[in-house]
């Protein structure tokens, strides 16, 4: 099997609130899936400065911005936030 990815460990390792996600590695990014559901909740896309990833959301069959003006957060910050925002788990 391949090595670990750490940015996957951490987000299973997070007390997801409503059920549970999946993460998988994903063209670049982290694609976070309904453990409950199969449903897609978010999508992290890793910046260049490695610092932080962008928050995105499934909205009309396709990935965009998290919010009317998107969300650039470090992953704990990414996490607390995909967890707490309703608009995450419509179909979750």
């Amino acid at each position: 099997m391949g090595s670990s990815d750490p940015v996957i460990e951490r987000i299973a390792a997070y007390a997801w609130p409503r059920g549970g996600v999946e993460a998988r590695r994903v063209r670049g990014g982290y694609t976070l899936i309904s453990a409950r559901t199969g449903a897609p909740v978010a999508r992290l896309k890793p910046l260049p400065s490695g610092d932080c990833l962008e928050v995105l959301w499934w909205r009309r069959d396709a990935w965009g911005p998290a919010g009317p003006f998107g969300a650039v957060l470090p992953l704990d910050d990414a996490l607390a936030f995909i967890a707490a925002e309703p608009a995450f788990w419509i179909r979750a």
